[in-house]
């Protein structure tokens, strides 16, 4: 899937969701200002893309509950990139939109628990129940991922992966998009495939 910076629109099928490149509203742009967020975190911190200037920041959105989510998990492949985001002075946040109700809504204590029951090592996970992050960056899948640069510039977008499936067995043999974005921002290189197809599950936000 070579890189394309036209709007993405989730598609259902089953329990997966993919994104077709048909025209989204509102969906934040390759080489342009990432949007803006607030969001306080799992400690009750509040996280600001305004003061993370200078510093290269990944976020991942995320459903502990969702099987797409939990083959990266499980395998230990979203722990290894955590640390190899870590490892280059990266800032990872996870983030979870899933509101109250819906698969995947966790208490901040239940956030902290699966990061060190699963040995994860996100910099801050970012609570979003209201679905105001979320929505500032079309996210429409768990897991689905982002890049911003130093300079605050969204470098990447789209899938961890390029194989759309549960297996764990698949990880080999898919290409690693999000790995391939990360090494090449990080050494600061222009990004290949800037934007990729998401897979997995389906945010679903509140409505009210």
């Amino acid at each position: 899937m070579l890189g394309t910076t036209a709007g993405l629109t989730a598609v259902a099928a089953g329990g997966l969701t993919m994104l077709s490149s048909q025209p989204a509203m509102a969906s934040p742009q390759i080489n342009k200002p990432a949007p803006d967020f607030t969001a306080v975190d799992s400690n009750g911190k509040t996280q600001r893309l305004a003061e993370l200037r200078g510093k290269i920041v990944a976020l991942e959105w995320t459903n502990h509950d969702c099987p797409y989510v939990r083959k990266h998990y499980n395998a230990g492949n979203m722990q290894a990139l955590q640390r190899q985001a870590a490892d280059a002075g990266v800032v990872w946040l996870s983030v979870i939109s899933s509101p109250p109700g819906e698969q995947g809504n966790v208490t901040p204590q239940k956030a902290n628990e699966l990061t060190q029951s699963r040995k994860a090592s996100p910099a801050a996970i970012l609570l979003d129940p209201k679905g105001q992050m979320g929505r500032a960056y079309d996210a429409r899948t768990t897991p689905q991922m982002f890049l911003i640069n130093a300079e605050g510039i969204l470098v990447y977008m789209g899938g961890i992966d390029s194989i759309p499936s549960t297996r764990a067995d698949d990880l080999e043999k898919a290409t690693p998009y999000f790995r391939d974005a990360l090494a090449a921002v990080t050494k600061g290189e222009p990004v290949k495939n800037a934007v990729t197809r998401p897979y997995g599950c389906a945010v679903k936000y509140t409505t009210s």
